[in-house]
């Protein structure tokens, strides 16, 4: 059998799920691997290509026959992306999810990282910001909440807001309901 018949079969049998299925670039990786780093890069893209596969953004890929219907795919994204870093929500994502700022961008989601710094093109689903912290874990535990509907967690709004003073957002002006003795 072909690889890209093996991987579409691979697909097609894969249990459905409401959220979809978002695959990294390396998830398929076991099942081919006899072919080499360049065979396999262009297994992917012949995928994209046939329609077996959709790119949300670099290196994260959902089936489209099973696509994600809860609309938290950037969020979803943005786990996989930086698995191997302590990612939260927060700033302008996590004060706008507590109704105490209005004025977002639709499609953009910010999250706080020990990852570096980046902004991630996701295409027509929007945008990813991941903003560096060097700050310990402990030190914020206690203001985070793990949402098992994004696969991160996610900022109570003290510890959002004293995260948009700490890292200079313009956007502090637009928040509502808080004085700075709240932080």
């Amino acid at each position: 059998m072909q690889p890209i018949q093996q991987l579409e079969r691979w697909l097609i049998t894969s249990q459905a799920t409401p959220s979809g299925r978002l695959y990294s670039a390396k998830a398929f990786r076991p099942l081919f691997p006899q072919l080499s780093r360049g065979a396999y890069r262009a297994l992917l893209h012949r995928a994209e290509k046939r329609g077996l596969l959709e790119r949300v953004c670099h290196g994260v890929y959902q089936f489209p026959g099973d696509p994600d219907k809860t609309g938290l795919i950037l969020f979803h994204a943005a786990a996989l992306l930086r698995a191997s870093h302590f990612n939260y929500i927060s700033l302008e994502t996590a004060l706008s999810d507590a109704g105490l700022i209005s004025q977002v961008p639709i499609s953009w989601i910010t999250l706080v990282s020990t990852g570096r710094s980046a902004e991630v093109n996701c295409g027509r689903f929007g945008t990813i910001e991941f903003v560096h912290t060097e700050r310990s874990i402990g030190e914020i535990a206690s203001d985070l909440a793990y949402d098992p509907d994004r696969y991160l967690f996610r900022a109570s709004p003290r510890l959002a807001l004293s995260d948009m003073k700490r890292f200079n957002r313009s956007t502090i002006d637009l928040v509502q309901g808080f004085d700075d003795d709240f932080v």
